[in-house]
């Protein structure tokens, strides 16, 4: 039986909360405890005289009493943690702290300091959230998923914890992204939180540290690989699949040996993608589609440089290709001119077809060795970053190479020689790993460069390039497609997730991008209008479904009615004793 429904007032007309909960069970439970919220009428209604202070609080209250605590912590990581408590205590008011201070809040809710609060995980851990599925758990995965608190789930996010943001394998500590990811999906497009699970796949871990840290809270085994990792992985999608026939799972923060094939594997089965490859991909395309209209020029014409070539840099790659081909129009390419235009480099150096260690995932993008025959180089066994930016004279450099200072002064310089506006995009995750500061990138270049970053990072002063004004730095960040999608297919009641949905959203996105009416403006929305993005996103990613012909035809007033009808507001309402 459900612990509350919602009801309308016979008397008052109003939406109310009909509740099973009383006392200090009722206290306890985060989704439905208002704390000293609770009115006189609610106490005695449901066993709480006594157990809070005579003081009924209103929510501004709350969140003035709640901030001034917040403000308190000394650092970073005593933020996050004193936040995960209010979660945990009062998911209502969390969530109505964070859109009042979403800017402030969101990135230590998430990235950067969800890495750090990660790789410390076993040590902070307080109370369990989400589903914890072990290898030990095999041959009963079904009644593991039955046992999340919730039956309706929207949607999932599960991860392994192999590559956590660029830390690397980080065992247990992974469940850390798919909370945060979720908590996303709520503050971000009203996504209700009872329809949200986050999932660690429990394999095992080759993280040495943390195999031999006495308080790790993970399976402490090496992971499971191969055949036997590839049958798991299959029961617990059987599983949800049965289980949660409606939700919408979100792949995270897998491998790149496992993450395209684990999305190529089961796309077809139940609805799901991966953010990594896709999301990361969408955002990009939204920024570099933003920056070469301020250029005032086309994709197609860009000569992009990624340094990286893993799951985000090839999912980027492979929604510019797309786009550059949908271009149309006489200047329209092909698949093969468009993949021309992009020069792809990871630890081997540039991926070209002399080489014979590139791996599958970046094949597609390997440049035909006698487009370089005639190239100046250093190194011909490692054609290096340096190297590729002084032969090819690139309009756009896009990191996803987890090496902090990768895009070095001269690399810019050189790059920043022929091109007026530069695009450069330090994506890396978190801050420690960013290929170069923005403040460094408009130095380098006297402020000319267009920049967006993975990680957020403060304005940069004027005085640092020669400007009038300080700049700020549009943040490339996720959030800003993953959740509208989720959106989007909740409420279009869309069957698969397509490409064509995430450029889409990449295109929607783009048409809010504020540097499309001021040059020097970020490329990105502010965070406090996210919920409109996500709205405007959920749209367009809907009305993609209906065209792709996963999902079924619906007027496009309907569906705008949907979305804003789906979006839970993180607001009290008034409750009545069942």
């Amino acid at each position: 039986m459900s612990l509350y429904r919602k009801a309308i007032d016979e008397t008052t007309g109003e939406e109310i909360l009909e509740v099973l909960l009383s006392g200090r069970m009722l206290l306890d439970h985060p989704l439905l405890n208002k704390g000293m919220a609770f009115t006189d009428d609610e106490r005695r209604a449901f066993g709480l005289k006594g157990l809070l202070p005579p003081k009924v609080s209103s929510v501004e209250e709350q969140i003035a009493r709640n901030y001034e605590n917040y403000k308190r912590q000394k650092t970073d990581l005593d933020r996050f943690l004193f936040l995960m408590g209010l979660q945990d205590r009062n998911e209502t008011l969390f969530y109505h702290l964070l859109s009042e201070y979403i800017s402030e809040m969101m990135p230590i809710i998430y990235t950067p300091v969800v890495g750090m609060a990660s790789q410390l995980y076993s040590h902070i851990y307080r109370r369990p959230r989400g589903l914890y599925i072990s290898y030990r758990h095999r041959g009963e995965i079904r009644e593991v998923l039955a046992n999340a608190p919730n039956k309706a789930i929207s949607v999932i996010v599960v991860t392994d914890g192999e590559r956590i943001l660029g830390l690397g394998d980080l065992g247990v500590g992974g469940m850390g992204i798919p909370v945060g990811k979720l908590s996303l999906y709520t503050l971000c497009a009203g996504i209700h939180p009872a329809t949200t699970l986050p999932i660690f796949l429990d394999v095992g871990t080759d993280n040495q540290e943390l195999l031999r840290d006495p308080l790790y809270i993970g399976w402490r085994h090496e992971r499971v690989r191969g055949a036997e990792y590839g049958e798991f992985i299959e029961e617990f999608i059987s599983g949800v699949i049965e289980t949660f026939p409606n939700a919408m799972l979100q792949w995270e923060d897998f491998a790149r040996q496992n993450a395209k094939p684990l999305l190529e594997r089961f796309r077809d089965r139940l609805c799901s993608f991966n953010d990594d490859i896709q999301g990361t991909g969408a955002v990009t395309l939204a920024g570099l589609l933003s920056a070469t209209r301020v250029n005032s020029e086309k994709l197609g014409r860009q000569r992009i440089v990624m340094f990286g070539a893993g799951s985000a840099a090839t999912g980027i790659a492979g929604q510019i290709v797309e786009t550059m081909v949908d271009e149309g129009g006489d200047e329209g390419l092909t698949a093969d001119e468009a993949r021309s235009n992009l020069w792809l480099i990871d630890i081997g150096g540039l991926i070209h077809t002399g080489r014979s260690d590139i791996e599958d995932l970046s094949r597609p993008f390997a440049q035909p060795l006698e487009r370089i025959s005639d190239w100046q180089v250093s190194d011909w066994s490692n054609i290096k970053l340096y190297d590729v930016v002084r032969n090819i004279h690139p309009t756009v450099l896009i990191g996803t190479s987890a090496q902090p200072g990768a895009f070095a002064y001269a690399i810019v310089q050189e790059m920043a020689r022929f091109v007026a506006r530069p695009i450069i995009f330090p994506l890396s995750n978190p801050t420690s790993r960013c290929e170069a500061k923005p403040s460094e990138l408009l130095e380098w270049t006297s402020g000319r460069a267009i920049v967006a970053t993975g990680s957020p990072f403060a304005d940069v002063p004027p005085e640092v390039f020669g400007g009038m004004r300080p700049r700020r730095i549009g943040q490339c960040n996720n959030a800003y497609i993953f959740p509208g999608v989720g959106l989007g297919v909740i409420a279009g009641k869309v069957r698969r997730v397509t490409d064509s949905m995430f450029i889409a959203a990449a295109r929607a996105l783009c048409e809010m991008s504020p540097a499309l009416q001021e040059p020097v403006a970020p490329l990105f929305p502010p965070l406090d209008a996210i919920r409109s993005v996500s709205k405007h996103v959920a749209l367009a990613v809907a009305l993609e479904a209906q065209r792709a012909g996963v999902a079924e035809p619906v007027p496009r007033d309907s569906l705008e009615k949907a979305i804003s009808d789906l979006m839970w507001e993180p607001r009290y309402m008034r409750y009545r004793k069942v």
